[in-house]
């Protein structure tokens, strides 16, 4: 067991390097265009916000759509810390992350609280109606630029500042995959499984919702740190319920409960639309027939999956009974 841990974590730690070197090398040598250039740092934000989403529903098992709400928090209040501080560039963009991080974590722990009571449709619709809340409550204030938008914000977390970007992406990972793999991750899995029974055997079910929610939360606001930091510009418009259902996709196409698979599909997203505007008149159908294919696909793999677990109890059952 001991071996196949370490090398699983020795495959990974060689994919991140390639990644970055693959990456690296396309930049600075100049074979990447413009406009692929471009979506390097929006594919790493939603790799954030898929793998933040991912513990919350396919982990802790709660339909949540208000995940663009936590995000746009995040992004505003890094925003206006950069504009509001007079320090070197990467030392602005740390404290934004960490100020934008931490007030997305106790909005979502202020609203988990209570939220948290609801399960299944009740709390999507609670958190949907929460983000856009957030939403009309950023549009009617002053120092957010309002309706207008909140610009000057400078462009720290471009396709330049990619290794910076590139290592909060692994500490994301990182610390949502060892969440899961830990004693509390086997806990929120739990309540997943069996809400009731999880609260039988001790668990405390509140406790451990919360803490996922409040985890997810803290880095969607980082992702919004990154997002606002990379685009230049804020409109309320931009974390409206259609950024949570996108992310929500991402997610649910990588497979539920499925880091790796979240990461990838973040990735495909973000790319394909750039990759289709070649073909302006198709480019929503071929977008479409894409999301279907990674769906049966996905299905298909499941169901492969669930039958070979079938199939392995049918085998134990049948040399238990032989003995």
């Amino acid at each position: 067991m001991n071996k196949k841990i370490n090398k699983t974590i020795i495959i990974n730690i060689v994919a991140a390097i390639v990644v970055y070197a693959v990456v690296m090398i396309l930049t600075q040598g100049g074979i990447l265009g413009r406009q692929a250039m471009s979506i390097i740092i929006p594919c790493c934000v939603n790799v954030i916000l898929a793998v933040s989403l991912c513990l919350l529903v396919g982990f802790l098992g709660e339909l949540t759509l208000g995940h663009a709400g936590f995000m746009s928090i995040g992004a505003y209040a890094g925003a206006l810390t950069t504009n509001a501080l007079e320090l070197p560039p990467i030392l602005e963009l740390i404290i934004a992350l960490v100020v934008g991080g931490v007030i997305a974590a106790l909005f979502s722990l202020i609203i988990g609280l209570p939220v948290l009571r609801l399960k299944g449709d009740y709390l999507a619709i609670v958190t949907l109606g929460f983000g856009e809340i957030i939403k009309s409550v950023i549009n009617s204030l002053g120092f957010t630029g309002g309706a207008k938008g909140l610009t000057g914000i400078s462009a720290y977390s471009n396709y330049k500042n990619f290794t910076f970007v590139y290592i909060i992406v692994l500490l994301t990972i990182v610390v949502i995959a060892n969440l899961v793999y830990s004693r509390h991750g086997r806990a929120i899995c739990a309540v997943r499984d069996n809400y009731i029974a999880a609260e039988a055997v001790g668990i405390k079910v509140s406790k451990f919702k919360t803490m996922a929610f409040v985890i997810s939360g803290f880095f969607a606001g980082v992702a919004g740190v990154f997002y606002a930091h990379n685009v230049g510009i804020l409109k309320p418009v931009n974390f409206d319920y259609n950024k949570s259902i996108e992310i929500l996709v991402m997610v649910v196409l990588g497979g539920m409960g499925n880091i790796k698979g979240a990461i990838v599909a973040a990735v495909i997203l973000t790319a394909l639309p750039e990759v289709l505007r070649g073909a302006s008149e198709y480019r929503m159908l071929l977008y479409a027939i894409v999301l279907i294919a990674m769906m049966l696909f996905n299905n298909s793999k499941l169901r492969t999956s669930l039958l070979e677990k079938r199939n392995m109890k049918k085998a134990m059952n049948i040399q238990k009974e032989g003995e």
